[in-house]
C-alpha cells in the first residue's frame, strides 16, 4: 500500500521500524487498549495486536479500512484488531490507554483538547510531528537504516491530571499553576513563601522547592506526599 488521499491529510505509511519504535516508546503491553488515529493500512494496530494488546484503528478512507481488516484476518489478529471508518475529530477514543498518531502539528493542535481530556496516565505517541505548546515527556529516533530513512522520530506525552489549585499538605499550603504537565507555584511553609517548579506525570505530582524534591498525589483538597 502506498500514499492514499484522506479527509485532512494524505496517508503516508509509517516505516516498519518506526511502528515498533513507537509501540516500544509507549511501553505497550497486553493490558493496553491502543487507538491509532488515522490508521491507514492498519500496520500499527496489527503490530499492537501482535503484542497482545486490544487495538482499534480509526480511518476515514473506507478502502483502507477494508484492506486493514483483510490483513488483520490474514495475520491472525482479527479478534484483537478492529477498524472503523470514521472522522477522528468526531470519534470517541476515551477508552484508550495508548493513542498513536501520524498527523501534522496543525491537526494535533485541533485534537489537543480531546487528548488532554483523556484519563491521566494515557500515553500519546506521535510520529515526527510535535504538539504545539505541549512539551513531550520523552522521545526516540530510529537510526538511519534501509528500513527507516524518513519520518523516523517519535514523541511521547503522558496525559497529566488537572491539578491547578490551592491545597493543604504536610509541608504547608501549596498553590499550583499548571500548563499541560508543567507546574509552577508557591509553597507557604513555616511563615516562608517558597517558589516551586515541577511537572505532572499521570496522577503523580513532582516538584522542587527550597532545594528539595517532592512527590505527591491529590486526595481531595489535600496533597499527600510519598
Amino acid at each position: 500500500m502506498y500514499a492514499q488521499p484522506g479527509k485532512d491529510v494524505i496517508w503516508v505509511p509509517t516505516p516498519g521500524a518506526m511502528v515498533e519504535r513507537m509501540l516500544t516508546l509507549a511501553s505497550v503491553t497486553p493490558q493496553d487498549t491502543v487507538v491509532d488515529l488515522g490508521s491507514g493500512d492498519g500496520r500499527i494496530v496489527i503490530a499492537a495486536a501482535k503484542r497482545g494488546a486490544r487495538a482499534l484503528g480509526i480511518e476515514y478512507n473506507p478502502e483502507l479500512v477494508a484492506y486493514a481488516r483483510r490483513v488483520a484476518e490474514r495475520e491472525g489478529v482479527a479478534d484483537r484488531a478492529a477498524f472503523v471508518q470514521a472522522d477522528i475529530f468526531q470519534s470517541d477514543f476515551s477508552h484508550a490507554s495508548v493513542v498513536m498518531m501520524f498527523l501534522t502539528s496543525e491537526l494535533i493542535l485541533k485534537l489537543q483538547p480531546k487528548l488532554l481530556g483523556l484519563r491521566p496516565g494515557t500515553r500519546v505517541v506521535s510520529n515526527t510531528f510535535p504538539a504545539v505548546g505541549w512539551e513531550p515527556d520523552a522521545g526516540a529516533e530510529e537510526p538511519f537504516s534501509k528500513d527507516c530513512d524518513l519520518w523516523c522520530s517519535a514523541l511521547l506525552w503522558i496525559v497529566p491530571a488537572r491539578v491547578a489549585g490551592t491545597y493543604d499538605s504536610p509541608l504547608g499550603q501549596v498553590m499550583l499553576n499548571q500548563q499541560n504537565q508543567l507546574l509552577t507555584g508557591v509553597l507557604h511553609s513555616r511563615g516562608r513563601l517558597l517558589l516551586l517548579e515541577g511537572r505532572v506525570h499521570g496522577e503523580e505530582i513532582r516538584f522542587r522547592a527550597d532545594g528539595r524534591d517532592y512527590r505527591a498525589r491529590l486526595n481531595g483538597r489535600r496533597l499527600e506526599l510519598f
